[in-house]
């Protein structure tokens, strides 16, 4: 049974490997690792070590940090639903690049916070 924080864990980098529009592979790659591992981590079935969050956070340029973000004193908390992860799921089910770049667009408006797109 995987622990609640290492699915939140997971679920923080599915979304910040999303926002960045990276496939498990591309991540794979840069950290010399096969997709199927990035899988794992993503959902909660093998932790991440302290190393290779470190190099995640580079690859990803976020902070180590933002991978706990949303954690309560509790890892019970873990569990309750968070809208920002199903809005990431919905918008990485989206085939049309067209589409998503209208939808992250109006997401930008709205927020008022510009994405770092890749190349």
């Amino acid at each position: 049974m995987s622990h609640p924080v290492d699915v939140h864990v997971g679920r923080k980098l599915k979304q910040i490997r999303t926002i960045r529009r990276l496939s498990q592979t591309d991540v794979a790659r840069e950290l010399n690792l096969s997709f199927q591992q990035i899988q794992k981590y993503e959902i909660g079935s093998n932790r991440i070590a302290a190393s290779r969050l470190y190099e995640l956070s580079r690859i990803l340029d976020v902070p180590t940090s933002y991978f706990f973000e949303g954690i309560e004193a509790s890892p019970d908390a873990v569990k309750t639903r968070d809208p920002s992860l199903e809005i990431v799921s919905a918008l990485a089910s989206i085939r049309d690049d067209t589409i998503k770049s209208r939808i992250v667009t109006f997401i930008e408006d709205v927020s008022g916070v510009t994405v770092a797109r890749q190349n």
